[in-house]
């Protein structure tokens, strides 16, 4: 990868992104939910609730948080830890970069939901 090229995959362009919401896309075979934020932040997380495996997706987006529509578990979208119950396992938060329209995720790492920091979960 040459400097100046964002890590991970191109996954989807903000134009395909809802204002406010989330989208389930496959990165090297791993379910994740493209979220925007209300304020126009852009997150990854994996997709499937760790309380009832099913899409997040398709779930609420409410200020930095996605709510899980069949039992009402929420995530914090910047840590992957659950907000509210029935979930109590987080969910993996990806490192996202948009570059002009072109949002990427890099499923190989990620994001520490202790300190933010970023941890390698594969090799390449």
């Amino acid at each position: 990868m040459s400097a100046g090229t964002p890590a991970g995959q191109p996954v989807i362009t903000l134009a395909e992104l809802p204002g406010v919401g989330a989208v389930r896309v496959l990165v090297d075979g791993v379910p994740v939910a493209v979220v925007r934020t209300e304020d126009g932040e852009v997150h990854a997380v994996g997709d499937t609730c760790t309380h009832a495996d099913v899409s997040l997706a398709e779930g609420e987006v409410d200020d930095c948080s996605i709510e899980c529509w069949l039992h009402g578990s929420r995530f914090d979208l910047r840590t992957g830890r659950p907000t509210a119950l029935p979930a109590i396992r987080p969910v993996p938060v990806y490192p996202v970069t948009v570059e002009g329209d072109t949002v990427f995720v890099d499923v190989t790492t990620t994001v520490d939901a202790g300190d933010g920091s970023v941890a390698a979960t594969k090799e390449n």
